[in-house]
């Protein structure tokens, strides 16, 4: 059986999705992009602003499906400049401490023009 996760502390699907799915005792989280969920909007340019921005919403997502973000297990981060690559992984390593299995690539464009979008597995 699958469970929903809904949350007003992490920005609200901009399409046909969830926010996560629970099944068992794992959490499929949706990409989360550098919205602000209490204005809607992407308030930084930068990519260290964008990361922190993503990483608080991760965070906020978790919470809502009850765990956190210490039990993440994997990660996919999708950037769309990987000259941003190191940066990114400045503001990453201070929040994923646990230092989940990742993969991270360049794509060509993330929704709303974000710089970067990570989606997570976590254990609940």
């Amino acid at each position: 059986m699958t469970k929903t996760v809904v949350t007003d502390k992490a920005p609200a699907a901009i399409g046909p999705y969830s926010q996560a799915k629970i099944f068992g005792n794992l959490v499929f989280a949706s990409g989360q992009i550098p919205i602000n969920p209490e204005t809607g909007n992407m308030e930084d340019t930068t990519i260290e602003g964008q990361t922190e921005r993503v990483c608080q919403n991760v965070e906020a997502l978790l919470e809502a499906a009850g765990t956190s973000i210490e039990k993440v297990i994997k990660t996919t981060c999708f950037l769309s400049d990987m000259a941003d690559f190191s940066a990114f992984n400045a503001v990453y390593e201070k929040h994923f401490t646990s230092k989940p299995a990742r993969s991270c690539v360049a794509v060509r464009e993330i929704p709303k023009g974000a710089k970067v979008e990570i989606e997570v597995t976590a254990e609940i």
